[in-house]
This record gives C-alpha cells, structure tokens and sequence, in this order.
C-alpha cells in the first residue's frame, strides 16, 4: 500500500500546483505531507505562495464538496458501501454523525482541525441536507488557515519536509484546543440566547 502511495505522490509532485490541487481532491495522502511539499515547492521557487494557496484551498474545498454531495445523494447506505475505497469506515461516520448532530453547522469549521473527524464531517452535512451556501463558507474558512500553516511549515523546513507532521503537532494542538475552546463558548453562548 505504501508503494501505491509513493507512486501516486510522485505523479503529483511533478505537476506543481495542480499536482498540489489533485493531492488534496483525491485525498489518499494526507493533506498535512501535500501541502509540506507544497511549501517545499516554494522554497525553491518552482511555485509562487499565491498559487499554491489557491491550489491548496480549491482542493481542499473540493475534496469536502465531493464528500458532502456523497452523503447528500447516496446517504450512509451508499457510503457505508463504498466509503472504504476513499479511506472512510462505518467508525469514522458514527464520531462525524455525533459530532454533526450534537453541534451543528458550526462543527464543519471546527472538525476540520480534529483527526479522524476532519475528513469525514461533510458526510453527515450532506446527509442532514445542510443549506450548501453555510456548509461552503464554514469549509473554505477552515481550509485557509489550514493550507497556509502547512505551506509556510513546508517552507521553512525546505529539504526536511517530509518531518512536517512531527515539526507541526506541537503547533496544531494548541489551535486544536483554542478552536474547541472557541466552539465551546459559542454553544454556551448561543443556547443562553436561545
């Protein structure tokens, strides 16, 4: 499977920013090693910042929409089904399906910086028909910050890429914790209102 991996990743890697985009679309490497070697990319000029945050929040955006339109038109049973060939397990839809139930629209933004949770939210928006318009706007807010973290990682860690994933984990669990915390006090907040 790891050489199935390699080879798939070695296709995008020589397509520059589209190389970047299809990566994250596809989503069977995980986005945090794209967009690093993304910001490897940059380092050594072969693509502008610009481009590659283009590159990285259309495809982001466009792997969540494919996910959100699955639940939406084929719901669990067609997921269940076929979620495995995209990496997505029945224990994957029962946390996002929680998630989505317990917290709402709002968790769309917020899961995207939660493991396991963050790639499969957009099943359960689909299938609880979530108004597109809130779905789009909550994704692409997550998908920004994301892509440009991991870019500019990328890019400090020039050759040494591919130590992304050990290098940003002392990052990303803090804003982890800041978004939850965030969340929390907008439920807290928002059922006092209601």
């Amino acid at each position: 499977m790891e050489h199935f991996f390699l080879s798939v990743f070695e296709v995008f890697t020589g397509l520059g920013v589209l190389g970047i985009a299809l990566g994250l679309m596809i989503e069977i490497i995980p986005s945090e090693i794209v967009l690093g070697y993304g910001g490897y990319l940059i380092s050594k000029g072969e693509v502008g910042f610009m481009g590659a945050t283009v590159a990285g929040v259309v495809g982001g955006t466009l792997a969540q929409l494919f996910l959100y339109w699955a639940g939406s038109i084929g719901g669990r049973p067609f997921l269940e089904k076929y979620g495995k060939f995209v990496f997505i397990h029945p224990k994957h839809l029962d946390i996002s399906e929680r998630w989505f139930q317990e917290y709402g629209p709002i968790v769309i933004f917020t899961a995207r910086f939660i493991p396991v949770v963050r790639h499969a939210i957009s099943i359960p928006a689909g299938i609880a028909k979530m108004r597109f318009v809130p779905f789009l706007f909550y994704t692409v807010a997550a998908v920004i910050p994301w892509t440009i973290l991991f870019l500019f990682l990328g890019f400090q860690l020039g050759e040494n890429w591919r130590d992304i994933k050990q290098v940003a984990q002392p990052l990303v669990i803090p804003i982890m914790i800041l978004i939850i915390l965030g969340a929390i006090t907008y439920f807290v907040f928002d059922r006092k209102r209601g």
